[in-house]
């Protein structure tokens, strides 16, 4: 098993964009050596075609409609630097062959499926004479992302991976139809364990188990095929966009999004994967920190769909949605709407979402993220909040997985400071909440990270809330994570290592790369 993980990491590295980036630096140096020895009498010819080609490609970048400022900005900084790289690693990603063919088949499987979802006119109606934003903001969804907002609705809040685990095995056990599963990661342990139990006993009575898993966010934590092994269980499994040496110029744009459906009838969504660290079962960053939430009636139909959407990109033919989108209403306040952000349009719903609570807010917006490395529209809008008088406090890790996101994350502290956002870090160990709540009335707990990897390479999912009783559960769980939390002012910042902020400043530049 050791010598298995270990010949993953290292295929991770050399097939992956670490293999390619080292490549295209050696290729850099190569070259540069070569004209040093070769062509010393005519360096000034060559140094004038790299600028004429560094112009070129420059000149695409910024005429580029999909993009924003900031990510274009960030490609044109390599480029410059050191043109053999710059340039060869943004065609090897624009390139995208595989991301190409899957949005095509998407497009046509969202066109041939966006009707399945009807959205509600008399309800929509009704909005826009009492809540115009929330109308607008439903209107946006629905014709993006194909979500419309529900009523009757129920919803239960999970304050950690814990209280989620029961839930979810109770869920489980109770499936008579179909069991749905879409996972970013999927880990063999104790909780997976328990989970395939459950699972294998279900498909032996004849209930429809699929379970579909990423490529990357599994390829440290299962064997080698592992999805052959859930067949033979009677499980249909398949993992998205399987990692092929040198080919997947796509694998940044993974499935995050982590769904369960059962019958139609109930959901899941929310941060936590299918691992032993997000019950705590294994302690890897200290006390693990996270939430999710189940849905009940309407709205467990978008969630529906999203999956077989997903299911079906990489299926020759794509199968009747109808017989799966069989909910029944629940008794409940409020509004629900479970929504997809996709890096295969160019919609970004998932900074939509959290850009209108920014804006709506009156008296407070409270975020938990892992990780903050954003753009200049996110980090505005949470500004221009803070300025306006909104309390705007935002919780990150105390204790990071990730080196580099950190060090990044603490290159805003600063301005979000100096502009009165209350910045806070998790003492007891690491928060993988994603979560924004703003006064008493609306929230969205989901998948999506206030980072680039979220907001535009990733495939996401959320559900948001608004007047649903699950709110206040939202904002009495932040309130208790606060009460556990260490606040960073000015003079805290100054006492990190000064290495800690350099790194951060200069690595921001490539952020959006990352």
């Amino acid at each position: 098993m050791e010598m298995e993980k270990q010949k993953r990491v290292f295929f991770r590295m050399i097939f992956g964009r670490t293999g390619i980036i080292a490549a295209l630096l050696l290729l850099q140096l190569g070259l540069l050596f070569f004209f040093w020895l070769s062509l010393a009498e005519r360096l000034h010819m060559v140094v004038w075609l790299v600028g004429v080609l560094e112009a070129a490609v420059v000149i695409g970048i910024f005429n580029k409609d999909t993009s924003t400022t900031t990510v274009k900005l960030a490609w044109i900084v390599p480029i410059v630097l050191a043109p053999v790289l710059g340039i060869g690693l943004y065609f090897f990603v624009q390139s995208n062959f595989g991301i190409r063919a899957m949005r095509r088949r998407m497009g046509a499987l969202w066109e041939s499926t966006k009707d399945n979802l009807v959205l509600s006119e008399a309800l929509m109606e009704k909005l826009k004479r009492e809540r115009l934003p929330l109308y607008r903001l439903s209107r946006y969804l629905y014709h993006t992302s194909g979500s419309p907002v529900y009523t009757n609705t129920a919803v239960t809040y999970f304050s950690s991976g814990e209280e989620k685990r029961v839930a979810l095995l109770e869920a489980l056990k109770a499936a008579e139809k179909f069991i749905f599963l879409e996972y970013f990661i999927i880990g063999e342990g104790l909780w997976w364990e328990e989970i395939l139990a459950v699972l294998k006993e279900k498909a032996a009575q004849g209930v429809e188990v699929r379970v579909m898993y990423d490529g990357i966010g599994t390829l440290m934590k299962l064997p080698s095929h592992y999805e052959r092994r859930l067949r033979e269980m009677g499980i249909q499994a398949k993992v998205f966009s399987p990692v092929i040496p040198l080919l997947s110029t796509h694998q940044n744009n993974r499935d995050h999004r982590k769904i369960v459906v059962i019958d139609g009838q109930t959901a899941f969504t929310g941060g936590i994967n299918l691992s032993d660290e997000y019950i705590n079962a294994v302690s890897i960053h200290g006390h693990w920190k996270d939430t999710a939430v189940m849905l009940q009636g309407e709205a467990v139909q978008s969630f529906t769909q999203m999956f077989l959407q997903m299911w079906n990109v990489t299926e020759a033919k794509t199968e009747t949605f109808e017989p799966y989108l069989q909910s029944r209403p629940v008794k409940a306040e409020g509004y629900v709407i479970g929504y997809g952000d996709s890096p295969l349009d160019w919609d970004l719903q998932g900074e939509e979402v959290y850009l209108h609570i920014l804006n709506e807010a009156a008296d407070y917006v409270h975020i938990t993220t892992p990780y903050l490395v954003t753009d200049d529209h996110l980090l505005q809008g949470l500004l221009v909040a803070a300025k306006s008088g909104v309390d705007v406090k935002l919780i990150l890790p105390g204790i990071p997985d990730k080196f580099l996101p950190n060090t990044i994350a603490k290159s805003f502290y600063p301005v979000l400071i100096a502009n009165g956002v209350e910045v806070y870090e998790y003492t007891p160990g690491f928060i993988h909440a994603k979560s924004f709540v703003s006064d008493d009335v609306r929230a969205v707990v989901g998948t999506i990270n206030l980072d680039f990897r979220s907001l535009y390479h990733h495939f996401e999912c959320a559900a948001y809330l608004e007047d649903v009783a699950a709110v206040a559960d939202v904002e009495a769980d932040f309130q208790r994570t606060l009460a556990k939390c260490r606040r960073i002012t000015w003079q805290e910042y100054k006492q990190f290592p000064i290495f800690v902020r350099l790194c951060g400043k200069v690595m921001r530049i490539l952020a959006p790369l990352m």
